[in-house]
Order: structure tokens, then C-alpha cells, then sequence
């Protein structure tokens, strides 16, 4: 970890020093952690899950679910720093997955992302990439930790029309890649869902106020699978949401996608779409987090070979009193399998995802919380190894959130 992110620093920490004159720009936090000249660092760190997980590989009961110790460390850190006029945007993070007795389930899984950002006058340029290299649950349908890469080129232009308002044209490929021994319920996971993902878009954003900001979008994007063309897809979106920045952050869009398999046997899909993603401060001691999506996701079945996920998940944060803290959660999500034309019933089912649990924390100064977990979570199919049951417990410790 350290010889990865220290080359990061101390370049930043050079550049700063030579250009630290430079004013922010607006969207660089001035209440980072950390400031080395201009350079902003927002480190964190968090031990989640040291405890017993009593279902280690999500297996069915009639495949005799196990236990074991377990453990998560996670570093990570948000970096700014200038380039000339130019800022750059970086995340860089790590986890650090430990089991005791399953040396199989043990990983290293890291995530880097780097954004250029070059404003002009009235027009911003913005390109850049993300790259992931993961062992873990791809989603809510694959219950075995697969090794997986991911890589991300994106660029946009966005031009300041009005005095509010801003339109904008982009662009992006995305690629995943499943190891060659990535296998789930006897199916390879390299040769069903190897793919790549080009998309363009156009949107316009229009800033009601200086935290809020609603914006309207249509994109085109194309799915290209590796080794499995009867998965290939056109989709045609829209969508209509709303950005937040005070009191009530993050965003919340709708939307409609027109999904389009070039397999005629494959159905296609012409219906709702949704992100959100906010955070609510009603009161000072609360914390309300929401979460909700629905959209259409591959599945590695052969005779469904799509799902629609429509779900969500709500937590709420409460201070008890003086550094306690206790919190709750709950989600559920439902997996809407399409089935190809000419298969059983069973490959048109639903499954569903439920989970729900909640802790106790303590609070050392601003920035530091020791906290104590339990979770359920339930999946239930009519295939029979699709369903299983596990409750995972134990003491985390973050610093940074």
C-alpha cells in the first residue's frame, strides 16, 4: 500500500509547492484533512467485519454452510492537486480481506481513479480513467467471490450556455474481465460475462440554487461480450434527476432505457429506470442514508441471460447520548429474471434479497468510532442452491468517515 500511494504525495506535494499561488477552482474541498500547499488529501481508514461470519460462501442449507473469523482493513484516500490551471481529481483504495481458516477466501483488492479537469472561460474539459482489480461478489446474484478487473476511459466537455445553466457531451468505454478460474454453480464467468461498454451521452444541468442543480440526460451504449455474442445488446436511455449539496446530499434520477438484445431470442426490455443516492440531516444528532436503484443487469445463466434489479436500503444514524451512537438498517432488492424465448418457467422467476441489522458505537473525538455490528441477510429462489442464509457480526473501527 505505502508504495503505491507515496509516489502519489510526494508528486503532489512538488506540484503544489510550484504553482501554490493558484486559487481553488469550485468543487476542491477547502476542509480537507489534509493540505500540503494546494494539494487536498481526505485519508481514511476503517478495520469493518472483525468477526464471525457464519455462512462464508452464501452456501444452501443442503450444502452445509460454514463458518469462520474474518476481517476487512480498508485505506483509502480523495486527492486534489493543481496541474497549471488544470486540477486533478484522484481516489486511490485498498482492502485487505483476512480469513482465518479459509486461506481461499483471503484478498488484496484495489481501486485507483484519476480525473483531469481543465476549465476555460465558459467551456470545462474533464477525461480520465478508473481501474479495479477485485476478489469479491460481483452483485446481489453471484455468491462467490470472483477475481475480476475493470477498466474506465471517460471524457466530456461542458459548455456554460446561460448564466445557470450548462450543457455537456461525453463519452466512455468500460471493460470487465473474470479470471479464467472464476466459476459459479458450474458456470464459467470469463466465457458468459467477459464484456465491454461504449456510451455517449448529452445532458443539461441547470443550477436552481447554489447547492441544488436538476439535470436531464440521453445516452446511447452498446455491450460487446468476449466470448458470448447472443448477449449483445443496444440500449437508448433518459433520464430526469436532481443534485444536492447542503443539508440533503448526493442525487436522485429517473429514468427510462429502451434495452435492445441483438439475440432474437433474447426479450428485450422498454421500462423504469432509477439511482438514488442522499444523505439526510434532519437533526443535528441524525443521520438518515438512502439508497434505491432499478435497472437491468446481466446474469451468467445461459437461459436468462438479464435481470431487472429493483431495490433499496435504508439506514439511520441516532446519537444517544454524549459519544454513543446507535444504527439501524434494512434493505431489500428483487432480481427479475428474463428468460430466452422457448425456455422453462423457472428462467422467467424472481428472486429476492432481504437484509437488515443495526449496532452500537462509541465515538473518540471528531473523526474516530468504534462500533459493534450485526447483520442478516436472506436470499430466496425457487432453484434451491440459489437460497441461503447468513448473519455476520463483529467490531469495526473507522477513522476519516
Amino acid at each position: 500500500m505505502t508504495s503505491r500511494v507515496f509516489p502519489i504525495v510526494v508528486l503532489s506535494f512538488v506540484l503544489a509547492r510550484a504553482v501554490s499561488a493558484q486559487t481553488v477552482p469550485e468543487g476542491v474541498p477547502e476542509t480537507a484533512r489534509v493540505h500540503f500547499g494546494r494539494i487536498r488529501l481526505n485519508p481514511t481508514i476503517a478495520l469493518t467485519n472483525a468477526g464471525v461470519d457464519d455462512n462464508v460462501f452464501n452456501a444452501s442449507d443442503v450444502d452445509h454452510p460454514q463458518s469462520d473469523f474474518t476481517t476487512t482493513v480498508t485505506p483509502q484516500s480523495d486527492i486534489w492537486f493543481p496541474l497549471g490551471r488544470s486540477w486533478v481529481k484522484a481516489a486511490v483504495k485498498e482492502d485487505f480481506v483476512y480469513y482465518r481458516e479459509f486461506a481461499s477466501e483471503r484478498s488484496i483488492n484495489s481501486g485507483y481513479r484519476a480525473d483531469l479537469i481543465v476549465p476555460m472561460n465558459r467551456l470545462t474539459f474533464n477525461a480520465g480513467g478508473e481501474y479495479l482489480n477485485t476478489r469479491d461478489r460481483p452483485g446481489f446474484e453471484i455468491d462467490a467471490r470472483s477475481r475480476h478487473t475493470g477498466g474506465d476511459y471517460h471524457g466530456s466537455a461542458e459548455l456554460r450556455a446561460f448564466g445557470k445553466t450548462f450543457v455537456s457531451a461525453g463519452g466512455s468505454r468500460s471493460h470487465i474481465a473474470f479470471e479464467p478460474d472464476a466459476v459459479f454453480l458450474g458456470q464459467n464467468l470469463r466465457t458468459e460475462l467477459n464484456r465491454t461498454t461504449d456510451r455517449a451521452s448529452f445532458s443539461v444541468r441547470h443550477s436552481l440554487t447554489p447547492v441544488t442543480s436538476v439535470i436531464a440526460l440521453v445516452s446511447r451504449e452498446s455491450d460487446r461480450f468476449e466470448f458470448s455474442g447472443d448477449r449483445d445488446s443496444d440500449s437508448t436511455r433518459a433520464e430526469f434527476g436532481v443534485r444536492f449539496n447542503a443539508r440533503i446530499g448526493g442525487s436522485a434520477a429517473v429514468g427510462f432505457r429502451n434495452f435492445q438484445p441483438l439475440d432474437p431470442t433474447v426479450p428485450a426490455y422498454q421500462g423504469a429506470t432509477a439511482r438514488v443516492d442522499m444523505s439526510i440531516m434532519p437533526f443535528g444528532a441524525t443521520r438518515i442514508g438512502v439508497q434505491a436503484g432499478r435497472d437491468v443487469q446481466y446474469s451468467f445463466e445461459k437461459t436468462s441471460p438479464y435481470y431487472i434489479e429493483t431495490g433499496g436500503g435504508l439506514s439511520i444514524m441516532q446519537g444517544i447520548s454524549g459519544p454513543f451512537d446507535a444504527v439501524g438498517r434494512v434493505g431489500a432488492q428483487r432480481l427479475s429474471y428474463r428468460g430466452r424465448v422457448g425456455t422453462s418457467v423457472q428462467a422467467d422467476r424472481t428472486d429476492s434479497v432481504e437484509s437488515f441489522g443495526g449496532g452500537l458505537g462509541y465515538r473518540l473525538g471528531r473523526d474516530m468510532r468504534i462500533g459493534f455490528n450485526v447483520d442478516k441477510q436472506q436470499r430466496n429462489s425457487d432453484l434451491a442452491r440459489h437460497s441461503f442464509g447468513a448473519v455476520r457480526y463483529g467490531t469495526s473501527v473507522t477513522y476519516g468517515f
